[in-house]
Order: structure tokens, then C-alpha cells, then sequence
């Protein structure tokens, strides 16, 4: 058997449940039927803006003199080996546990090209992404760093 309801009042402040979509608690934040509201995680992030001068700073020192070369392969290729290592030791001093870090490099000769990168991510605000990029007459050094949350 059903029974008729009829709208109640949640309190004398609150309209009724009936009332104008304009004024009903659904509309307002933080109203009795709102769905609740996305809170910050109280699970600690990544501070990408530590990891950015110090990257900054590495290529600018590393890189300063360097000169693209073909023919020495094995030096190129140790720029970038060198460089993601250092930049994985200063993730993990900055946040040693809970993260899986990731650091990408893209090293090419500057040809005076065009060029561009872009990054979509579908993660957690936890996680975190830091670019820096190295150009000089020579060279252009591309350096991505990420930090996923595991726990």
C-alpha cells in the first residue's frame, strides 16, 4: 500500500523539497541532498615546483657547453643517461616512498626546426609532472619527470 507524502521541511532556513529548482537544496552547495563535495586528498603529493629550479639548474650546468655530435654516440647518449639519473636521486630525496617516478629525455641537434610536445595525463592530484627544456646553438635538451602516487 503507498502511502501519500507530502514535501517536508528540512528547517525553518531550508526551502522545501518541492520548491523552484533555482532555490532547491540540490542547487546549493553543501545542501542537505547536494552530493558531497570533492575534498583535497589528505594523501601527500608530489611537490614538482622542489623538482623544477633543480632541473633547471642541471641542464643549464651540464648541458652549457654541449655540442651535437653524431658521430659520438656513446656521449650523447651518456648526457641523457647522466641527467635522468640525477634527476630520479633528487625525486627520491624529495619524497622517498609511495611514488613511482618516470624521467624521460629527448636530446636532438638544434637545426634552428620548429617543434613541439604536448602531454595528456589521466592520473590522481597527487601525481605530478615536471618539463624542463635546454636549448643552445647546438643542441635542444627536452627533460620530463613524473611522480605517480602508488599508496
Amino acid at each position: 500500500m503507498l502511502v501519500p507524502t507530502k514535501a517536508i521541511r528540512l528547517n525553518q532556513a531550508e526551502p522545501s523539497l518541492t520548491s523552484s529548482p533555482d532555490t532547491s537544496p540540490m542547487s546549493r552547495p553543501g545542501g542537505a541532498l547536494s552530493p558531497p563535495l570533492r575534498m583535497a586528498s589528505p594523501r601527500l603529493k608530489f611537490n614538482a615546483d622542489q623538482l623544477r629550479p633543480y632541473v633547471r639548474t642541471l641542464l643549464a650546468k651540464t648541458l652549457a657547453n654541449a655540442v651535437w655530435d653524431g658521430n659520438d654516440k656513446p656521449r650523447m647518449s651518456q648526457y641523457s643517461k647522466d641527467i635522468c639519473e640525477k634527476v630520479k636521486s633528487r625525486m627520491l630525496e624529495i619524497e622517498p616512498k609511495g611514488f613511482k617516478y618516470i624521467v624521460t629525455t629527448t636530446f636532438t641537434e638544434n637545426l634552428g626546426q620548429a617543434g613541439r610536445a604536448d602531454m595528456a595525463c589521466h592520473w590522481e592530484d597527487t601525481d605530478a609532472a615536471c618539463q624542463e627544456i635546454f636549448s643552445n646553438d647546438g643542441i635542444i635538451f627536452v627533460c620530463i619527470a613524473y611522480a605517480v602516487r602508488v599508496i
